[in-house]
């Protein structure tokens, strides 16, 4: 298989992330919902439909 540079350096990134909250889930979702805050841009959460009785 081709080592592929992008999807290398994505990983990269993601495990640098992860190291620099120790691998914490929350405090990795709590620190990313904190630049959603301060980035200013519309964040857009999408709801399920509900479904239809037949």
């Amino acid at each position: 298989m081709r080592k592929d540079p992008i999807v290398d350096e994505v990983r990269r990134v993601r495990e640098d992330e992860a190291a620099r909250y120790g691998f914490d889930i929350k405090a990795i979702l709590a620190a990313s919902r904190q630049r959603q805050r301060r980035s200013r841009h519309k964040v857009v959460s999408i709801v399920p439909k509900k479904k239809l009785s037949a």
